[in-house]
Parts: C-alpha cells; structure tokens; sequence
C-alpha cells in the first residue's frame, strides 16, 4: 500500500469514526473519554457552533472569537476525564466553560484597561441586514451599555437576551444558583435604563419595546 493510500485510509477512518460517534451519544462521551481522535473531533463538531455563539453573545464581534473558541476546546479535553454527567448534560458542561473562558477574557481585558483605551465608536459594531439606521444606532448603543456592566451581570444579561437561554441554563453555566442570576438580571436591566436613559434613541427604544 502507498503512503498516500495509508493517509487516504487514516483520513477516511477519522471521517467515519466521527459520523458514527455523532450518531451515538453513549459511545461518543466513552470514546471521549478514552482519548480517542475520532471523538475530539466529533465533540467540536457538534458543540463548535454554539460555544461561537455563547462568546459572541458576551463579548461581541471580536478578532479573538477563533482563538477563544479553540481554548475552549483545549480546556474541555483537558477536563473531560473528570466530567461526571451523561450525554445530556454534555452541552452545558461546555457553556460553563465557554462562559468562564469569556469572563476570563473580560477581565484580562479591563486589568489592562482596553476598553479604556478604546473610543466607543471604535468598538465592533453588530451587523444586521436590512437594519435601519436607527436601529443600527440603538444597537451600537446597546453593545457599549453591555460593554459597561460589571462582568457577571454581563454575562448574565448577554445570556438571557441575547443567547434566549433559560434561568435555569444560565445557572448552571455560570455556575451559580437560580436567585443568583435573578439578581443579577434585575442589577443588569436597571443598570442599563439608567445608561440609557441619557441617549435619546437608546431611551426611545427601550421604552417601545417589550423589555
């Protein structure tokens, strides 16, 4: 057999083992377990989207988003031999992770003052197709307010608004009880009338909204 068959046969043999461990969530968590390749890559595959997701929700559009995304991963298959849960509870193991891997972000960030450094319309701005150009601004507006929020209480916001994940979800991937979060949401949203109370499009649009 040739080199190139050999890769071509490692290559097909990692595709198939990772379509069946997608297919087969028991077999998959073991294999995980264990170390196996196949596995790693079928845990990214299924999860890769929505770890994206869950950072961008709390830090916006960012050029460390990718490299964030990968230290998720690393930090989970470091830990996964310590992961308790069954095949369900697979999905919010790794949001906690995703979230403190944000949070940590957060902070380097701030101890270093770089949102201090940063003029606000510097900051990223969300795009949105078809969006008018006040709903563009209040959206921008929206971004700096979070940006603004103690860390926890922007994680939590970003969550529940944003992501639409329940109370009960955003618990646990922040590691913290139900009340917890409660509070943190009403800190978050009171916070954030108070801001935006002194823009006047911001103002206008939080209060014809549904909250």
């Amino acid at each position: 057999m040739t080199a190139h068959a050999r890769r071509s046969g490692v290559a097909t043999g990692t595709l198939l083992s990772t379509a069946r461990f997608l297919e087969e969530d028991e077999a998959f968590l073991h294999a995980l377990q264990s170390g196996h390749r196949g596995a790693a890559a079928a845990f990214f595959e299924r999860h890769a989207d929505h770890v994206e997701r869950v950072l961008v929700r709390v830090l916006g559009v960012d050029a460390e988003i990718p490299d964030l995304v990968q230290e998720v991963f690393l930090r989970a298959l470091r830990g996964i031999g310590d992961f308790r849960g069954g095949p369900d509870k697979l999905r919010g193991w790794t949001t906690r992770i995703a979230v403190f891997t944000a949070r940590g972000c957060i902070r380097r960030r701030r101890a270093r003052w770089w949102l201090r450094s940063i003029a606000p319309e510097e900051l990223p701005e969300p795009q949105a197709d078809d969006a008018s150009p006040e709903l563009a601004h209040a959206a921008a507006g929206a971004l700096r307010l979070l940006h603004r929020l103690p860390v926890d209480e922007r994680i939590a916001f970003s969550l529940r608004y944003l992501e639409e994940m329940e109370l009960r979800e955003i618990a646990e991937a922040c590691d913290t009880s139900l009340a917890t979060i409660k509070r943190r949401l009403v800190r978050a949203q009171d916070r954030i009338q108070r801001l935006a109370a002194r823009d006047a499009t911001l103002s206008s649009w939080l209060q014809g909204g549904d909250g």
